[in-house]
């Protein structure tokens, strides 16, 4: 009989261990859980310097990207932070391919994005506002205006809250973050490429900033580019700004499987539609459709429906090519 009984009494003592165990863990949770939240000063520092290579390539104010951090994710704290990485609160939206997590928000069991890393989140955020016709008129403001990108977003619809706005001027004020939004030129103190603007192009381009690699960059029809460096390809490029691959070859008219050369102007947010400096261009001995685009800053499609051309036709020698067109062909 005892023999018997003694492995369902040592099962017994087994589970109230195990119970005891938990409930011991839940008392102390709290205290260890507080002990590893982050300060907001301890946020700002750990982030300022993506927020600012950020403005450097997008011109978004640093001090709006770490004042909408520090909103969404509770200074990094949140559990959408926590679990997901996700620092402004970013939902999955139609066309979100990536990983993800379901969270109570506006309506229960929300899609919200899910990154990697912090990084990968800022460099979203900086993706969902400048490709967001919603959000157009704010990359019309002054660096500097923070008050009128708080506004904005609010006017936007990029949070339901009434006093968005008013929050992050505040947090922005308060933790002197605008300063931030004057420390973009600093990274044009150190360049370790002086002959990377090609020789026919020196002169006819000025640097405003420099991102990641101490790469400069630059501005052609309104849009930011950069000169290719011996070696690169899109994978490099991405990396040193901080955006992602398919991007440099979707912006340039390119495929994955197209090479770069040094002294390649290469786009790093989309082209325009046409010049704006110019309404059309002669043809010069070895220019090329693509080649003319790039120059210009405008979309090798609309190249090609300004001229009546068919996509993959080369132009000839001295041909002159529409730039612009009150009424483009579609």
């Amino acid at each position: 009989m005892y023999t018997k009984q003694l492995p369902s009494s040592i099962q017994f003592f087994r589970k109230i261990f195990i119970i005891m165990l938990v409930l011991w863990f839940n008392l102390l949770s709290p205290s260890v859980h507080s002990q590893s939240k982050i300060s907001r000063s301890e946020y700002i520092e750990l982030y300022k310097d993506i927020a600012i290579q950020e403005m450097v390539v997008f011109n978004i104010p640093a001090s709006i990207t770490l004042a909408q951090g520090i909103l969404e994710s509770g200074s990094g704290n949140s559990r959408l932070a926590t679990e997901a990485n996700n620092h402004f609160g970013i939902k999955c939206h139609v066309g979100w391919e990536g990983e993800s997590i379901k969270l109570d928000d506006d309506a229960p069991n929300e899609c919200f994005r899910k990154y990697k890393n912090p990084n990968e989140s800022y460099k979203d955020h900086s993706f969902f506002l400048s490709q967001r016709g919603r959000y157009a008129f704010l990359f019309d403001l002054e660096i500097t205006d923070y008050k009128g990108w708080a506004r904005g977003l609010k006017k936007a619809g990029y949070a339901t809250n009434p006093q968005y706005a008013s929050l992050l001027i505040k947090i922005i004020e308060e933790n002197q973050l605008y300063k931030y939004d004057l420390m973009g030129g600093d990274y044009l103190a150190v360049n370790p490429y002086p002959n990377e603007i090609p020789e026919k192009q020196q002169g006819k381009y000025e640097a405003f900033a420099v991102a990641g690699n101490d790469r400069k960059v630059f501005t052609n029809n309104g849009k930011k580019f950069i000169f290719a460096r011996k070696g690169d390809d899109f994978y490099k490029i991405a990396d040193d700004l901080n955006v992602y691959n398919f991007q440099i070859w979707k912006y340039n008219d390119l495929s994955k499987k197209d090479n770069l050369k040094e002294g390649d102007m290469v786009y790093i947010e989309k082209k325009k539609n046409k010049s704006k400096s110019e309404t059309y261009h002669y043809v010069k001995p070895g220019e090329t459709m693509h080649s003319i685009s790039q120059l210009y800053g405008m979309k090798l499609s609309k190249l090609y429906s300004y001229n009546r051309m068919k996509k993959g036709t080369s132009p000839r020698t001295n041909q002159m090519l529409w730039l612009q067109s009150k009424k483009p062909i579609k």
